[in-house]
């Protein structure tokens, strides 16, 4: 699904000839840090839901990136995706 949406982002930026001011970074959960969310100017949160929760991986990332982020990301554009079923 991320892999999907990256590609689609990339062929909208291609189309709307801005593809020299575009970059899709894909990060695992795990592997994300405060430093590659103060880096980015959007965000696309991918996840699978798990008994109508949110996978544990993504929830440690928000806890962990919460506090290092907070009050320094707002405005930014964010949107989320959830496989479920």
């Amino acid at each position: 699904m991320a892999e999907a949406a990256a590609r689609g982002a990339t062929r909208a930026a291609e189309e709307l000839e801005e593809a020299a001011n575009f970059a899709a970074t894909l990060r695992r959960a795990a592997d994300a840090m405060p430093d590659d969310v103060l880096a980015s100017d959007g965000y696309l949160f991918c996840a699978p839901e798990n008994l109508a929760s949110l996978s544990g991986e993504m929830k440690e990332f928000f806890d962990r990136c919460y506090y290092p982020v907070l009050d320094r990301i707002p405005g930014r554009a964010y949107a989320l995706a959830i496989s479920a079923g």
